[in-house]
């Protein structure tokens, strides 16, 4: 069975801050589409291979929150994330946290107010 999340949308009122946020904090490259209307910046996919993928999205439909659901980005150094993170004006939620044998997490608040979560798998 295949895991159970294929894509995801990350609501935000400015598509240029989040797009500049997200690229500078995490690395992605994204690609700009308007899909039924919307103003979406698509992350990276890579056919075949592991988590989901999804978007940037832009629209009367697309409301920021901190109260909705959380998305886990799966990082290599979530110390440097936070780093990049609060130089482009992100705030953290949760400080970083050992959390044994799956490694560790924080979360962060994006350019727009959504609430991000982040993953550092522990080294075998």
């Amino acid at each position: 069975m295949p895991n159970p999340v294929l894509y995801f949308e990350i609501p935000v009122t400015d598509i240029d801050r989040a797009t500049a946020f997200y690229e500078a904090v995490f690395g992605y490259d994204f690609v700009r589409e308007t899909v039924d209307g919307y103003e979406m910046a698509l992350f990276p996919f890579a056919e075949g291979g592991s988590g989901a993928t999804g978007a940037l999205a832009q629209g009367d439909v697309y409301v920021p929150s901190l109260t909705g659901p959380i998305l886990y980005f799966r990082v290599d150094d979530i110390d440097a994330i936070l780093t990049r993170a609060m130089a482009q004006g992100g705030q953290v939620l949760y400080p970083k946290k050992d959390i044994g044998p799956l490694g560790f997490v924080a979360e962060i608040q994006d350019s727009e107010g959504n609430r991000i979560a982040l993953s550092q798998p522990r080294e075998p």
